[in-house]
């Protein structure tokens, strides 16, 4: 495919009026997503020496931050997403800083926790928030394609260059290096994306006298999605851990960030792809295949030995992470109402952000007990369900029944 014809739909997008600003800013808001559970396990095991406190440490900010971005996002599309951007935001710049102080300074480890979880919740999911900014300015499902192509393209840039700056800070200048730069890039990118307020989606107005109207999110078809994207984020967060911990036991423990740089690589290159090629099928058998593909690929980290031989396997199952999760974004977005759309989005990514926080804590316990090498089993058998839920969810999301958000009135 000649380059002009990958670029040409990418480049259409940015006549929207407003979307370079948004899109940047959503592009420096997003980088902590990419910092905090290898940058908290870095810091965590340099403090402690423990892969399994440094695991469950990294669950702990993932798990908290899942169950309160639904929540922020729900307040989103009822307020604006400009006054919870600003909160969340500097809330997230006192506590993230406070989480630090407390693990570098070696107090009680619950204390760590404590900040862990605080520090997450304090997090909104802005990949969601820039997706829904797409979905509002775009009438055409085709160009909400591209532009979901281009924001996990985005996510994926973000995973190729920041492992390897995290894991570069944290050897060789001090262990919270890597975390605090993510935490502070964050924070600038979301206090930018809350002043950017005439690309935010309308809010629907109340009518004085009428009952609030509450529209049910959480249908059968966006649970389906959501926990095959758990059983992804499971191989995300157990990644993380195994490949710090192969390459500390190789004795070049700056080389994990490269590694985990060539799986996001691979995930960018298909993302471009994805993004302007247009597949047969429909939606929801486009989304079993690359469920399945995902699952099939990540078979080969069984046959890890090497740090070098990493890097090339890594690549080539990242190649099958942007299509499963563009496919899902896509179809989450083509069922639900444009009122509910931040919140809808924001739960998919909770499914993998719980997902993250199980793969964290079970690999952190793998490479403590078996060794690292032997650790890759976790993210291998958590593909393996990843292909096992996709299937589920296709013969939930083929219904009809399954194909209507429900609307309720809200409970006074």
């Amino acid at each position: 495919m000649p380059a002009h014809a990958v670029f040409t739909p990418y480049a259409r997008l940015f006549t929207v009026p407003g979307a370079r600003a948004f899109s940047l800013a959503g592009w420096f808001a997003r980088v902590p997503m990419a910092t905090v559970g290898l940058g908290s396990v870095l810091l965590v095991q340099a403090e402690s020496g423990s892969y399994a406190l440094a695991g469950a440490i990294a669950g702990t900010l993932s798990l908290a931050f899942a169950v309160a971005s639904p929540q922020w996002a729900r307040v989103m599309d009822r307020y604006g997403q400009s006054p919870v951007l600003r909160w969340t935001a500097l809330a997230y710049l006192v506590l993230g800083l406070s989480f630090v102080a407390v693990v570098v300074s070696g107090a009680p480890v619950w204390t760590w926790f404590a900040l862990a979880v605080l520090s997450g919740a304090s997090g909104t999911s802005i990949g969601s928030v820039v997706r829904s900014r797409w979905a509002h300015a775009l009438e055409d499902p085709a160009q909400r394609q591209t532009a979901f192509a281009f924001e996990s393209v985005a996510d994926e840039v973000v995973f190729v260059t920041a492992p390897p700056l995290v894991t570069f800070l944290a050897a060789l200048v001090s262990p919270p290096a890597g975390f605090l730069t993510g935490l502070l890039v964050g924070v600038v990118g979301g206090l930018v994306m809350s002043r950017l307020e005439t690309t935010a989606p309308p809010v629907t107005p109340r009518v004085a006298g009428q009952p609030h109207v509450r529209i049910r999110v959480l249908t059968a078809g966006l649970v389906a999605v959501a926990v095959t994207y758990l059983a992804m984020g499971l191989v995300f967060g157990a990644m993380d851990v195994v490949v710090v911990g192969f390459a500390d036991a190789e004795g070049r423990p700056a080389v994990a960030g490269l590694a985990l740089s060539a799986y996001a690589a691979g995930s960018l290159v298909a993302g471009l792809a994805y993004g302007v090629v247009r597949l047969p099928g429909t939606l929801v058998t486009r989304f079993l295949g690359c469920a399945l593909l995902f699952a099939v690929a990540a078979q080969t980290l069984y046959l890890v030995s090497s740090l070098r031989l990493l890097i090339g396997l890594a690549f080539l199952a990242g190649l099958t992470i942007a299509p499963v999760l563009v496919a899902g974004m896509s179809l989450v977005e083509s069922r639900v109402p444009r009122a509910s759309l931040t919140e809808s989005l924001t739960w998919t990514s909770t499914g993998l952000t719980v997902g993250v926080t199980a793969g964290s804590a079970l690999a952190g316990t793998a490479v403590d007990r078996w060794g690292a090498e032997s650790a890759f089993a976790v993210p291998a058998l958590g593909a393996a369900l990843t292909g096992l839920l996709g299937v589920a969810a296709w013969a939930v999301l083929r219904r009809p029944t399954g194909q209507v958000a429900e609307v309720a009135p809200a409970a006074h």
